[in-house]
């Protein structure tokens, strides 16, 4: 079908290069192959109907994002352990290449693979057994330097790169760490892209309603591992 648009637009402008100049022509030529390809190509996409989404379902409200799953800790990973009214048991500790650690009175507890509640709810139940009725708080103190724990910025952003997650790291934070977006950035179009192979979800985020409207509604948590994608405005 491009084809044929092609062989039109070419013989039609052929015909007029015979009255202007070479350059004439040739930049005639290229404007309308540009617009007829565009042409096609909008064309075709209605046809073919909706384009799939080879990264699963996509979604845009604040419900989709506190709905994906909460950080896993891993080796290296460096944990603050809080008991309250114990401060004698509370501590910092590095979670070791076997992942596990052990805190006062924990010893060789696995943590790696847990999230901080679950890891929270087994050192109490271990605690238990001296304290009564221990309340334990996890924190992930700071987080280890593979890149399931770093948020990579592809595309037009001023500086795209891979950051270091912090927690509660939010996109504002992100886009704020590179430098905002370039000026052909089509930041409504941007997608947070979340998980791994078969289970990828790609989220919208409306970085030109945050960063240039001053929406806070658009400002949304980022987790390890997510990638951001902010592609090229269409002109």
């Amino acid at each position: 079908m491009i084809s044929s648009f092609l062989h039109l637009i070419v013989r039609r402008y052929g015909q007029v290069g015979k009255r202007e100049t070479k350059a004439m022509t040739v930049r005639t030529v290229w404007c309308g192959c540009r617009w007829m390809i565009l042409g096609a190509l909008f064309a075709l996409s209605a046809c073919a109907g909706t384009s799939p989404q080879p990264l699963g379902g996509t979604g845009t409200g604040a419900e989709d994002f506190a709905a994906t799953p909460q950080y896993l800790i891993g080796p290296y990973d460096e944990l603050e352990v809080f008991v309250w009214r114990a401060e004698e048991l509370s501590t910092e500790v590095t979670v070791r290449p076997d992942g596990r650690i052990s805190t006062p009175l924990v010893s060789d507890m696995l943590a790696a693979g847990k999230t901080p509640s679950q890891l929270s709810d087994d050192i109490a139940k271990v605690l238990s057994k001296y304290v009564k009725t221990p309340e334990v708080t996890v924190i992930v103190a700071r987080f280890s330097s593979t890149f399931d724990q770093q948020i990579r910025v592809i595309g037009e952003a001023q500086t795209p790169r891979a950051l270091p997650y912090q927690a509660g790291m939010t996109v504002l934070d992100v886009m704020l760490s590179v430098g905002g977006l370039t000026e052909f950035a089509a930041g409504n179009r941007a997608k947070l892209i979340r998980g791994r192979a078969e289970q990828q979800k790609a989220y919208q985020v409306r970085l030109d309603d945050l960063l240039r409207q001053g929406d806070v509604s658009a400002n949304v948590p980022v987790l390890p591992g997510d990638v951001l994608l902010i592609p090229v405005s269409r002109f």
